[in-house]
Parts: structure tokens; sequence; C-alpha cells
């Protein structure tokens, strides 16, 4: 409302405006340096917004004039107190714990090795479906995120609707584990989940989903068991998940050669990344929502972060073992082997993704920053079986945590493209979650309902309940 900030905000935007046009059209320039340049230029000019500077923010100027200036001496307390930590706080962090207050599902921790928990939920339901399923989280971050709110929770939603639900914990891993290889994560993490559960449940055949990471994963999985002539996984589900890295976006921008060389010298004297190096990658990708937003909040304004789960989780990172994260940068971000047949060999197996025949649904979301949906989509393309892709609303975390209840609305199409552009040209939108749309096709590969099965077995007993010890792991 006051002439002078509202001009220096429309100056401030067509500036903004200009340079970025300017930028994008610089002739010369190939384009990764385009986008390069690009990128650091925005990340710039957020940083020099006038809602982020004391002066040209009336917000702050009001409450310095209001509390005396009190709020800039907190701000600076809060200042110094994340220097010493060596992370911004984003989120009250005493306000959350697993087992505390997220992570709530009843269940119990019925298989343990040294990279992996898994977890095999109480069923709710007098009957459930014959066919188990598992799920392969990221471990870039933890597993949880599946099971925050009661309210928000999938494996609640899908214990309440009769499946018997397992989930893998991945151990936060120290510098003991930089040998930890990427045929590790397979073996002891899926390979190892897959012979519990059939063990337990009695059933031969098991539904997978692979969410980010965890779904790349999964999609190695799947040839790597057609190749020994395993049957086990009926259908697969992928949440926003890479396998083709041609396009990955604003992320592109941290992975090439040099880039590359330098994480691995970091982990080479570590033996593992930190997490907040990853943390600080995925800031600056929103660096208005993650980053400025809390340096006004924290720093100028002189107030605590609010409560929420959804960044407490986001802050609650792990680290990525060595070796393994070495394998995966080189040969998906850096040089895209998964989608050259036979190029990426696990445990003396090829993998090829045509060799992939089962069912799958794809999810990919609108706004994702991390995984661009046109790039989730293309698992339509370079797998054998019958896909079925839909988009949901919002972004990587929020497009998959949408229960009915926050329903965002998605797109289906069933007729047969070659683009992800023709995909949504002729896309159906719907209101609602699209959790309704895969229950109902998860239900129709999950087999015959009959009596649960018993939590764990002689063989593999309950170990600690739910959610287990690897996740509390800092």
């Amino acid at each position: 409302q006051n002439p002078i900030f509202d001009a220096l905000k429309q100056t401030y935007l067509l500036t903004a405006t200009t340079l970025l046009k300017t930028a994008s059209q610089i002739e010369g320039l190939d384009e990764q340096q385009q986008r390069k340049l690009v990128f650091y230029l925005r990340q710039f000019l957020d940083a020099i917004s006038p809602t982020n500077v004391l002066f040209t923010n009336p917000q702050v100027l009001h409450e310095t004039v209001q509390s005396g200036g009190k709020n800039l001496v907190t701000g600076m307390e809060h200042l110094l107190r994340d220097l010493n930590a060596g992370q911004m706080k984003m989120t009250d962090t005493d306000a959350f714990a697993p087992g505390r207050n997220l992570a709530l599902t009843p269940g119990q921790v019925i298989y343990r090795n040294r990279l992996v928990e898994l977890i095999q939920y109480t069923p709710t339901t007098r009957k459930v479906y014959a066919i188990p399923l598992l799920f392969i989280p990221p471990w870039i971050n933890k597993y949880y995120i599946l099971d925050m709110q009661p309210q928000s929770s999938l494996i609640k939603f899908l214990v309440d609707n009769g499946f018997t639900v397992f989930v893998i914990s991945w151990k936060n891993p120290d510098a003991s584990m930089e040998e930890i290889s990427f045929e590790d994560y397979l073996t002891l993490g899926p390979l190892s989940a897959l012979d519990v559960m059939k063990e337990i449940t009695g059933s031969p055949r098991v539904n997978a989903v692979g969410y980010c990471i965890g779904g790349t994963l999964l999609s190695m999985t799947l040839p790597y068991l057609v190749a020994k002539g395993d049957e086990t996984i009926k259908s697969a589900t992928f949440f926003v998940s890479l396998q083709d890295f041609t396009e990955v976006g604003d992320t592109s921008v941290f992975i090439d050669e040099p880039q590359v060389a330098y994480v691995e010298g970091q982990m080479l004297e570590r033996g593992y990344l930190e997490n907040r190096s990853m943390a600080s990658m995925f800031n600056m990708l929103r660096a208005n929502d993650l980053i400025w937003s809390n340096v006004v909040n924290n720093y100028l304004l002189g107030k605590e972060p609010p409560a929420f789960d959804l960044l407490y989780w986001n802050a609650d990172g792990t680290r990525m073992a060595r070796v393994a994260h070495s394998f995966y940068l080189r040969n998906t971000y850096l040089e895209n082997n998964l989608i050259k047949p036979k190029k990426i060999v696990l445990k003396g197996v090829p993998i090829d993704l045509k060799q992939i025949r089962l069912d799958i649904y794809a999810v990919g979301a609108e706004q994702d920053h991390i995984v661009p949906w046109k790039s989730a989509w293309r698992i339509s393309q370079l797998t054998s079986g019958e896909v079925r892709f839909v988009l949901g609303g919002s972004g990587h975390i929020a497009g998959i945590i949408n229960p009915p209840t926050k329903g965002k609305g998605y797109w289906t199409n069933k007729k047969p493209v070659k683009t992800a552009d023709e995909w949504l040209e002729s896309a159906e939108q719907h209101e609602g979650s699209w959790w309704a749309d895969w229950l109902k096709w998860l239900s129709s590969r999950s087999g015959v309902q009959g009596a649960p099965p018993s939590m764990g077995s002689m063989a593999y007993p309950a170990i600690t309940p739910a959610p287990g010890t690897y996740v509390l792991e800092k």
C-alpha cells in the first residue's frame, strides 16, 4: 500500500525479469552452461529481493519499531545458533519425533541386517489381500515420509484397506560403511526383504513400490529377477522415480564431471557424503521457500520457525555411503546408463529395462522440482509391460503424500501416445486424490482376501516395535 515500497517492488520484478530473459538468450553457450547461468542468476536475484533486506521490508521495519529493535537482537542470536549448528533451523525440531507423534502406525521390525530393518505392519481388517506389499523408500531421507501423521499416512491408508504392508527402513551409514556398494543395497534391501516376506506370509508373489531413488533401485531389481528366472514381484509401482536421467531439471546444475569428482573427494575423506550437502542442494532448488523465507522469519523478524512435520522430516536427512553413492551418481545422473541395455551390471547380471514385462503404475508430480513429471513418464516407453501413468498435483513430496481429505486432483490417460506432451494434451482430469485410483489398480493385482498372516514367524520373530531403531539414528 505504500507507494515507495510498491515502486521498489515493481522495479525489482521488472529488473529480475529482464535479466533472466537476457541470460536465457545469450548466444554461444551450450544448454548446460545456459542452465547454470540462469540458475545462479536466479539465486542472486532471490537473495537481493527487497523482502530479504531490513530497510526494504515494511513488515520487518514495522516489527523493529514496535519492539525497539528486539527482533534484530533475537535474530542475531538465532543466526549465531545456526552458525554453530552448521545449518539453518527451518522448523521446531523438538516438536516431532518418530514413534512419538510421527511414524505411529503399529507394526514390528521382523528382520534386520547391517543395512536395513524390515517393518511389518499390524493388520486392522479381518481379511487382507493374499499378496503383500513392499515399500522401497529412498535412502536419501527416512522412510516415515510414508507414515507421517495418521491422517496423512499412506501406510495406514493401505493397512486400513486390507493390505499386508512391509517397509524397508534404511540404516544411516557412517564411516565404517563406506565400502557398502550399490549391489549391497540391492542384496540387503529388496532381495532380502522379498525372501523374508514370502516366508512370513506364505505368498510366492509380492507387489513392490519404489519411491524416488527407491524406485530407481526397483527398476534395476526387476530385470535382475527376470534374469534369475524369479517371478516373485507381481506388479511394480513407481512414485516420482527416474530411469531416464536425460532431463532432471535444475538438479543438473550440480551434476558434471568436476562436481562429481569433488563430491567423491569429500567422501574419500569422510567415508560418506554428509546429509547437509544433499540438503543444501535441495534447498537451493526452492530457495525462496526453504532459505529466504526462513532468513526473514528467523533473523530479521526474530521469530522461531513454526512446527511443521514435513520440514522436520526434510531436515532429518541421512548420509550417503561412499562407494554406493559414487556408483549411483556416475551411472545415473552423469552417464545415464540405466536406459542403455546391459550397460549396468549388478552381481554379474546385465540390467535391461526392456526385460520388465509386468504391470506398472507410475506417478509423476506436476510441480516436481527434483523429478520432472515428463521424465517420470518416460518409464512408459522404457519397459515392455503395461504402464498406467498418473500425474498428480503439487510437488515431489506433497504430490505423493496426498490423502483423500486433501486431494489435489490428478490426470490419467489410456490413449497410446509417444511423448509426455501428447499424454497431457489428451489426459483426463479428476478431482480428489490418486490414492483411490491406485487402490483400485492395486487391489485387482493383490489376490483374494483371507485371514491376515502372523506378525513375523518362527524364522523371523518380532525384534522391536515400529518404527524401529535405524530410523532414529542421526
